[in-house]
């Protein structure tokens, strides 16, 4: 039997049946299943797919928030021999259409009737599609192609298990175990295939870079659709024998972490981005013996921080004092008590941010990667790591910079390419090393991101601006939610800025402003004005930003701005915004 995730996890339920292997919120109280009742589950649902037809080589979809069920059929499908595509919740049913159609799924798991409409709309469309599969607890449905979740398991009662075990002993290195469709920024969504091998080596690289270990638990509320969350709360968990807790949603993760106060927490920049803002401002109001107390500990929490960025462990007396009376406070109520390791990753995040929590005694470690290599390229370790780089190339894949400046990557995490579509995999795949599409440079050994090519801008005079640095300047401004730097093709740069709901409802409050006119407020544009003016006196002239205008509703994933995992879509941005841009460039330079 080969070393896969999926056997991997019957290994956890021989080593340790009792123990947890995740829980759910159940009328307030969080349950637990055992690593015996979750491998149990998935033989369940791989009997299921076995019995209802599924066969090796095939696909199945999954459309739903971060749920057990998700996991188990995803984990059911590998044992199976096949890969699950995960599909965003938010995604239109065109978008849900073309993932099942593309992918050829004859099963899709959905979490509700909301998601089971998506698929009912375009089933006419869905050549290969026989079940549609309902997770647990979700409301019946008259349907001959829909099952319950309960049905569904019951329709594996007819399989010996040998069946399943031969199609899990069949399983091979190279075999497609996993598909990722990218988040599409740009046209329709290409599928990532990952193997075997390549999750299992990936996973086991993660918990070597993290010293995971069964003592470990963490909160599974990003999209599962997105690699990394997958390396999260599926591969590395059932690798390490780590407990997931599965969040409410994103509206309940503030009070999930401070139930939980995980010891491994994945987030998003704009995830610690709120949490900055949030932080910093009570930091920030604080006055006479407490400000001074406070930004000593702050400096405090730098040191130690600089300490374990080259290998040492804080323990002098001014910092036990501090994490008494600072840290020990503070981390709770973001819900890092226990936080052991902390990451950021899937999109750039500020140096500043990261400084900010390090002066917490809560150092981030930022991570680089894509899909195309199941998620790390370089990391920031707890004891080796430098703020503003993302980190070292981790062991064993070898990252080197092209003639273009491009970072191309080559190591056992690398796929094998895009399902069905040899062309666009002959431009990313050259000779073994992917060609990521980022740009960088390596210093000392740490690799730093300078920009993206395909969102260099080359402004009328032919200067190439990348502006990510710039985008991350601006949304320092603590009212700033997003901001996109303008400039292909024009004479100068302008950026177009939107402001972040709760920030502006704290300071409509504090300043008793109505916040639904915050974009037009004068005070508000005179403040962010100035943190331009700050940013354009670092950077050459021809990189400063002459204007900007502030939307008037934030960027957002329901309105196709921002991507599920909250990056932006360059390309719709300027297309929807397309006259407030012009307007900017109407009346020529200002100075």
């Amino acid at each position: 039997m080969i070393d896969t995730i999926a056997t991997r996890l019957v290994r956890q339920a021989e080593t340790r049946p009792s123990a947890p292997a995740y829980y759910v919120r159940d009328e307030g109280i969080w349950k637990s299943t055992s690593w015996a009742g979750y491998a149990d589950q998935v033989r369940r649902a791989a009997k299921a797919l076995i019995a209802l037809g599924f066969e090796p080589g095939q696909c199945t979809s999954i459309l739903g928030q971060n749920r057990p069920e998700w996991c188990i059929f995803h984990l059911a499908t590998m044992s199976a021999g096949g890969a699950a595509a995960g599909i965003y919740t938010t995604n239109s049913p065109e978008e849900v259409a073309y993932i099942v159609q593309h992918s050829e799924s004859p099963f899709v798991l959905v979490e509700d009737e909301a998601q089971w409409k998506k698929v009912k709309a375009k089933r006419g469309e869905l050549s290969k599609l026989k079940w549609v599969v309902l997770m647990k607890g979700a409301a019946a449905i008259d349907d001959e192609m829909v099952l319950s979740w309960d049905a569904f398991l019951a329709k594996g009662d007819s399989v010996d298990d040998a069946k399943f075990l031969k199609r899990l002993h069949s399983l091979e290195p190279g075999g497609l175990a996993s598909l990722i469709y990218t988040s599409g920024t740009t046209g329709p969504p290409k599928a990532v295939m990952l193997t075997h091998a390549n999750l299992a080596w990936t996973a086991s690289c993660a918990i070597d870079m993290t010293n995971l270990t069964a003592s470990d638990w963490t909160l599974s509320y990003l999209p599962l659709s997105h690699i990394a969350e997958q390396m999260f709360t599926i591969h590395g968990p059932v690798s390490a024998g780590v407990r997931v807790y599965f969040s409410e949603g994103i509206a309940r993760l503030r009070e999930n972490l401070k139930e939980v106060q995980p010891t491994l927490f994945f987030g998003v920049p704009r995830v610690w981005e709120k949490f900055y803002a949030a932080v910093h401002g009570k930091v920030s109001s604080a006055q006479g013996p407490k400000a001074k107390l406070v930004n000593w500990a702050l400096g405090v929490g730098r040191r130690a921080t600089q300490q374990r960025a080259f290998g040492g462990r804080p323990n002098d007396p001014e910092y036990k004092i501090a994490k008494a009376l600072i840290f020990d406070k503070i981390k709770p109520e973001l819900g890092m008590a226990n936080a052991r390791v902390c990451v950021s990753g899937a999109a750039p995040i500020a140096k500043e941010v990261l400084e900010f929590f390090s002066g917490l005694d809560l150092p981030v470690m930022e991570v680089y990667g894509q899909s195309e290599d199941c998620g790390p390229t370089s990391f920031n370790f707890p004891d080796d790591f430098r703020f503003g780089s993302v980190g070292r190339p981790v062991p064993g894949v070898d990252v080197k910079i092209a003639s273009d400046g491009e970072i191309v990557v080559k190591g056992p995490n690398v796929f094998p390419g895009y399902y069905k579509d040899p062309a666009a995999t002959a431009e990313v795949l050259v000779d073994g090393w992917l060609h990521s599409g980022d740009l960088g440079e390596l210093r000392d050994g740490f690799l730093y991101i300078t920009g993206r090519k395909k969102d260099i801008l080359i402004t009328a005079g032919g200067k190439n601006i990348a502006p990510k640095n710039l985008e991350g300047d601006i949304k320092q401004h603590p009212l700033v939610g997003e901001a996109v730097v303008i400039g292909d093709r024009r004479p100068y740069l302008t950026a177009l800025v939107s402001l972040d709901p709760e920030a502006v409802a704290a300071y409509a409050a504090e300043k008793g402003i109505d916040a639904n006119k915050a974009s037009s407020d004068a005070v508000i544009r005179a403040s962010i004005q100035a943190t331009i003016d700050a940013m354009n006196a670092k950077v050459a002239r021809v990189e400063s930003v002459k204007k900007f205008t502030i939307l008037e509703k934030p960027l957002s994933i329901d309105s196709g701005e921002l991507t599920p995992t909250m990056k932006v879509k360059r390309k719709v941005v300027n297309e929807k915004f397309a006259k407030l841009v012009d307007e900017m460039y109407a009346t020529g330079e200002a100075e």
